[in-house]
């Protein structure tokens, strides 16, 4: 199986301010000259990591990684206000006029495909390829299946653990509110104790229902303080919003995507987003392909996924290659 390229460090590294509230980080690394490409971390909330940059070929590819709004060491950290879905596919042309690229490769993975897929219906000319792993919708549907009734079925027993925080938190409140907003209740309370332990709840409950084997380095690094507060309240005021999108929005508009080609790449067994999600979208959108890979859950760290996505990388890298002398 190919292994992820070594950990480089970034050439450039900016804060480019947004808005009136936001500064985002973002940083370049690989070929300066390259083919660009963008990765859009998942969560939301999660900011990118330090193998971020590993998916791709440094030699071919000139690497943007930024953190959305509120996120990782974009600032202020977890600020909800003006961020939305639409927030963030701006800040994505904006970070590409900033950079001076004409089009790029957008690659995002769970949420980060989600916000991948929209921005490139939102700017398909500006679009060279996708490349999208475990592919999240943001319908109501997609946001029940993992925090109401669906991945439950499968992790019966880390649900328990999931679930424990919220029925007690309707019990004192006397609300039967769902799991989405009960969190981000919990999260909005004074008391930091009790934010911190549904923040680690939630974190934890991803991280168990991410992988196909049992992954306690995954599990220790999610559930870190200031990684899961920053995912549970950034995931939860978008969740109770739907994600900032019209229903089925993602799936009615992928006509707009024509020509642009597309590589999905979905784990068998991901229950976080089914893979019938990718396989809705490859049904609407011709010029894409569908790898379903086998040993497989949602996360992009295990061997097998990763073996998939350094194989679309590389593709792209062919397909695009000659276009920028590299």
């Amino acid at each position: 199986m190919l292994p992820l390229y070594p950990e480089i460090k970034p050439y450039a590294r900016h804060h480019l301010k947004v808005d009136d509230v936001h500064e985002l980080y973002l940083d370049e690394s690989g070929t300066p000259d390259g083919i660009p490409v963008i990765f859009v971390h998942g969560g939301p909330g999660s900011g990118c990591e330090f193998n971020s940059r590993c998916f791709f070929n440094p030699e071919k590819y000139r690497i943007v990684l930024f953190d959305q709004r509120g996120a990782g060491r974009s600032k202020p950290h977890t600020e909800l206000a003006n961020n939305t879905t639409a927030d963030l596919i701006a800040d994505m042309e904006k970070i590409r006029e900033f950079l001076k690229i004409d089009q790029w490769l957008v690659f995002g993975g769970g949420w980060g495909a989600t916000l991948g897929l929209a921005y490139a219906e939102a700017h398909s000319s500006k679009v060279l390829g996708l490349i999208l792993r475990g592919l999240f919708l943001g319908r109501q549907s997609d946001i029940d299946w993992l925090y109401e009734d669906g991945a439950s079925r499968f992790y019966p027993d880390h649900w328990e653990d999931f679930i424990a925080p919220v029925e007690k938190f309707r019990a004192a409140k006397g609300k039967d509110l769902p799991c989405c907003d009960a969190y981000y209740e919990m999260m909005m309370q004074d008391n930091e104790l009790a934010r911190m332990a549904a923040a680690k709840a939630w974190s934890t409950w991803e991280a168990h229902a991410s992988t196909l084997h049992p992954n306690h380095r995954l599990i220790k690094h999610f559930s870190d303080g200031g990684r899961a507060h920053a995912r549970c309240l950034i995931a939860n005021h978008y969740f109770r919003n739907e994600c900032f999108l019209e229903p089925d929005q993602l799936l009615a508009n992928a006509g707009v995507l024509g020509d642009i080609p597309g590589i999905l790449v979905h784990g068998r067994f991901d229950c976080i987003a089914p893979m019938d999600n990718s396989h809705m979208l490859r049904r609407v959108w011709t010029n894409a392909q569908l790898f379903i890979v086998r040993e497989a859950g949602h996360t992009a760290t295990e061997p097998a996924m990763i073996d998939a996505l350094i194989r679309a990388t590389r593709d792209m890298a062919l397909r695009f290659e000659a276009d920028f002398d590299v």
